[in-house]
């Protein structure tokens, strides 16, 4: 059967362009937000392909907003290009440094490990009062390609593009990557470590890529949803974000590199109402919706679609 994932991926984006301009500012900012907490998850589930999960991505996800904030004050640049590459640059180099230490460990282990890595970073961000210790700090973007952001009609539905470009080619790479012979071998590697030495393949080195990639994910995430709030602080990096990440990893699955998608979706939206209207029961409420998933879906909500669209091909 042929792969139309390129297809609904590409189509997704597109009907979300077409929508914001017709959607409500709450509305495009629930959809902004959740499209940069699904390209954070999309790394994410390359972790957990590869039996891994990591209780302190939020490290990346601060590291990527606060490189792409601090251009302005302290480096007078705030291309909005710029401060994606920041990001970029960043994060794959802290991953890649501290990816020889984590690669060596799995299960409980890393993911403990990388929780205490993220609090470190939140440690540091909450003592250090040029940075705006724990209240943070504004962040502004001046222009886009060289055009100022004022010049455009509505900079917040620019913006909002340019978060779902971003998811786009995030998906439509990561995809990509997972057909390829490296990428599946993540579930291999899962599945018995030592079968796949004997093939040849180095797991340490694979493992340690896919963190990179994952971190480079989520740090682009952490600069989108700078861009879009316009404000960072610490708490991007304390384990309660991080376990957000984890909470919509198992919410959605990770059998397709939609799925972090629409369980970020879900997971903004169920938070935004639950909150809006049962401000003392937010918590309870998501925290029902995770039983009901690990109890009747435990491959995620993706696992649902995956049914349905085989029992239509058949």
């Amino acid at each position: 059967m042929k792969d139309q994932t390129y297809t609904y991926i590409t189509g997704a984006a597109i009907f979300l362009l077409f929508l914001g301009q017709v959607m409500p500012k709450w509305a495009v900012f629930l959809a902004t937000v959740s499209l940069c907490y699904g390209t954070i998850v999309l790394g994410m589930i390359l972790l957990v392909r590869n039996g891994l999960v990591s209780f302190g991505h939020g490290l990346y996800y601060c590291l990527g907003a606060y490189a792409a904030g601090t251009l302005r004050p302290f480096w007078g640049n705030s291309e909005l290009l710029v401060m994606l590459a920041a990001a970029i640059f960043l994060t794959a180099a802290v991953a890649f440094i501290l990816g020889f230490l984590l690669r060596k460990y799995r299960d409980i282990f890393f993911a403990m490990l990388s929780l205490a890595f993220s609090m470190i970073l939140y440690g540091l961000l909450s003592k250090n009062a040029a940075l705006g210790s724990t209240d943070g700090f504004n962040v502004y973007v001046d222009t886009i390609l060289g055009v100022p952001l004022t010049d455009f009609e509505d900079p917040r539905y620019v913006i909002f593009g340019i978060t779902i470009l971003g998811a786009w080619i995030s998906c439509m790479l990561m995809h990509r990557y997972l057909k390829s012979d490296k990428g599946k071998l993540a579930e291999a590697i899962r599945d018995n470590e030592l079968r796949v030495e004997y093939l040849g393949a180095n797991v340490s080195t694979i493992i340690h890529f896919n963190y990179v990639i994952s971190a480079v994910l989520a740090g682009i995430g952490g600069a989108l949803m700078a861009i879009s709030i316009g404000h960072i602080d610490p708490e991007m990096s304390y384990w309660t974000t991080s376990g957000e990440f984890v909470f919509i990893t198992i919410l959605a699955g990770s059998g397709s590199v939609i799925a972090p998608f629409l369980g970020a979706f879900i997971f903004e939206t169920i938070r935004s109402f639950a909150y809006e209207y049962s401000p003392n029961t937010w918590q309870m409420l998501l925290g029902i919706t995770m039983l009901v998933v690990i109890v009747f879906l435990p491959n995620g909500l993706w696992s649902l679609f995956a049914k349905i669209h085989k029992k239509i091909n058949q």
